[in-house]
């Protein structure tokens, strides 16, 4: 593990000199350049703005509104479901308390001699509105028809001679909302024209009418995805500059984030500076932004989720900690299949496909572990036994003496300790993921190859690249929408005597 240590270290160097060098062109001069977005950040010498309400409204809808259409532009199975209180909670116990009422008191009225009917047509009005929305513009002779049948005022007018057919009404509604609906909600249609009892039938229109209303949402959402995704940087970009002029220190934590990688680099740079002899300790360390800023988002492979994120994160938190849990359970499984292979690799060395059966029987244990009630070091001592199992099973196939018990103990201890802090091979299986992910990050956005997979990752090498391409379309999709912020920052802290160039004071046009 020594030499995999040392050989580890070397390559992390060599990737991070490579960025380094790649990235001469970041000189000061760059930085004094227009490419920064408007500054409101918290670097400026600038008093504190008095934020009121009105303003801290209109940051929060728009904050919403980007949220919402990064969601829809780049996750493809974001949609609008239709959800209900679960019957046994008290706030669905208490909605179906009142709708009970409310639809018990239409049943006396409708049953009274004569009928009442000003709730009816209060219902009919609240049905011609609905049925009215989801008509596209232009269609306007089902518009006028359903304004015609569904006049109120005739309605009242018929009401007060007794000569209201509220089922002739129904069908009326049941036929149009038949005209109207996504295929999948024919069945639906179908009850409705078997349901007699006038009341339980308004009930269920006024059903099948909330899932119209969704089915109808996701349609626009779908028609407008294309829109957002061709359009979605400049659109994201300029509602988080909205949000920077209603609320200055919405880069509060953002520059933190970038301000903890600059001093990681320096400390970095001073510990290398220190080591090395002859080197001049009075010259400034020259650090690359592109480093830092790629350091900064490897970062949140491992953030603390408990933690708020940096605010031009925010839109795919959800996402990056999903990443971050899929690679504690990689690193794992990683783990698990290299101390097997170094402790009883001469006994299943002949045994094709070994390393994927350790894998098939880590990934089930370990599903979940993400949790606060998941017991890590169980679920190993569980990994431990059965794999101690499967390797005897293998030996005794092939006519080979099992494992002594000194053996699998120490098999299942080398295991179960995977999750104590500073383990040797913990440690060394982590670096050589964030070498990887490092190397990803180095490489030119466009560039669709992956990076050489390092040594012991080979078993999870699949499920390294599926996550690491994921993980680089966030990054470099959030570069793009956020990289003049990004640089504003950088400029501030790392070349703070630097004079401001023209975009300190206007809005980027891009």
């Amino acid at each position: 593990l020594n030499d995999d240590q040392n050989s580890d270290s070397d390559s992390s160097r060599l990737s991070e000199s490579t960025a380094s060098s790649s990235d001469s062109e970041y000189s000061r001069q760059s930085f004094n350049s227009d490419s920064s977005s408007k500054p409101s950040s918290p670097a400026s010498a600038s008093p504190p703005k008095i934020i009121t309400f009105d303003e801290l409204m209109a940051a929060a809808r728009n904050l919403t509104d980007l949220t919402l259409a990064h969601e829809i532009a780049v996750n493809a199975n974001f949609c609008i479901k239709h959800e209900d209180f679960p019957q046994n909670s008290f706030a669905g116990t208490v909605k179906q308390i009142v709708h009970k009422a409310f639809w018990d008191h239409l049943e006396s009225e409708l049953n009274e001699d004569p009928p009442e009917y000003e709730h009816a047509i209060k219902l009919f009005e609240e049905i011609k509105e609905i049925l009215l929305s989801f008509l596209t513009p232009g269609a306007n002779r089902i518009q006028s028809q359903i304004c015609e049948v569904l006049d109120t005022d005739l309605i009242r007018q018929q009401a007060e001679h007794n000569a209201v057919d509220i089922h002739g009404l129904a069908n009326y509604i049941i036929n149009t909302m038949g005209k109207l609906c996504a295929p999948v909600r024919d069945n639906d249609i179908k009850q409705l024209k078997a349901t007699d009892n006038i009341v339980e039938l308004l009930r269920q229109i006024f059903r099948v009418l909330d899932l119209m209303k969704v089915d109808m949402a996701n349609y626009t959402i779908q028609n407008l995805r294309p829109y957002l995704q061709r359009n979605l940087v400049d659109y994201e970009r300029t509602k988080f500059q909205e949000i920077l002029e209603e609320t200055p220190s919405a880069l509060d934590l953002t520059t933190e984030w970038i301000k903890e990688s600059i001093e990681d680099e320096l400390s970095s740079v001073s510990d290398e500076s220190s080591s090395s002899p002859g080197a001049d300790s009075s010259s400034k360390p020259i650090i690359s932004p592109t480093l830092v800023l790629n350091n900064s988002y490897l970062k949140l492979l491992q953030w603390d989720y408990c933690k708020t994120i940096p605010e031009t994160l925010i839109t795919d938190e959800v996402r990056l900690q999903e990443l971050r849990e899929k690679l504690n359970q990689l690193k794992i499984i990683a783990c698990v299949c290299l101390i097997t292979n170094n402790m009883v690799g001469a006994a299943i060395v002949d045994v094709p496909d070994f390393a994927d059966q350790l894998k098939r029987i880590s990934v089930p244990l370990l599903e979940g572990m993400n949790k606060k009630t998941f017991d890590l070091k169980e679920a190993l001592n569980a990994i431990g036994v059965q794999i101690c199992s499967k390797v005897n099973r293998s030996l005794t196939e092939r006519g080979l003496p099992t494992l002594n018990e000194e053996m699998q103990s120490n098999l299942m201890g080398q295991i179960a300790h995977i999750v104590e802090e500073n383990n040797p091979v913990s440690s060394l299986i982590d670096k050589r993921i964030q070498f990887f992910m490092r190397s990803l990050l180095a490489l030119p956005s466009f560039q669709k190859c992956m990076p050489t997979m390092p040594g012991g990752l080979s078993v999870i090498q699949t499920e390294m690249e599926f996550v690491g391409s994921q993980y680089a379309s966030i990054v470099n999709f959030n570069k793009q929408v956020y990289g003049p912020f990004y640089a504003n920052i950088l400029r501030k802290l790392l070349f703070p005597e630097a004079p401001m160039g023209k975009a300190e004071t206007e809005t980027p046009i891009n």
